[in-house]
C-alpha cells in the first residue's frame, strides 16, 4: 500500500527521487480520505517551491485540500494529463497520478522524510 521506493510527509504527500528530481504526488491514504477526486490545480512550470509551501489544490466530492511540497526546488513539469482526468488520483496514486516534478535544491533532503514503515506507523496512529 505504501511503496518502499518513496518518501512520505505527515501531510500525506510522497516523493520519488529520480536523479536530481523529485516526483511528487499524494498517498493512497490521502486519496481514500478525500473520496472521489473531481478537480486538481497544479503550479506553473518554473515556479520555485520551498518545503511545506502550498503548490496546488485537490478537490473531491467531500472537501478541498491544499497540496504541500515535500521538497524545495523548481517545478520542471506538471502532470497536465492528471488535471484533465483527476479521477486517476483515486485509482493510481503512485503511478499515473504523480502531480509535479521538481528539480531539487537539495536531493539529500529527501532522505529526511519518512520511509514506508514510518509512514505506515504514522497513518496507523492517526487512524486510532
Amino acid at each position: 500500500m505504501y511503496p518502499d521506493d518513496l518518501r512520505y510527509t505527515k501531510d500525506h504527500e510522497w516523493v520519488r527521487l529520480k536523479g536530481d528530481r523529485g516526483i511528487v504526488g499524494i498517498t493512497h491514504y490521502a486519496q481514500k480520505q478525500l473520496g472521489d477526486v473531481v478537480y486538481l490545480e497544479l503550479p506553473e512550470v518554473g515556479r520555485t517551491l520551498k518545503v511545506q509551501e502550498t503548490f496546488g489544490t485537490v478537490e473531491s466530492v467531500k472537501a478541498v485540500s491544499e497540496l504541500f511540497s515535500p521538497v524545495a526546488g523548481e517545478v520542471v513539469e506538471a502532470n497536465t494529463a492528471l488535471v484533465q482526468g483527476p479521477e486517476k488520483i483515486n485509482t493510481d496514486p503512485y503511478g499515473d497520478a504523480w502531480m509535479i516534478a521538481v528539480k531539487l535544491a537539495d536531493p539529500a533532503a529527501v532522505a529526511r522524510l519518512m520511509d514506508a514503515a514510518a509512514y505506515k506507523a504514522f497513518v496507523d496512529s492517526e487512524s486510532k
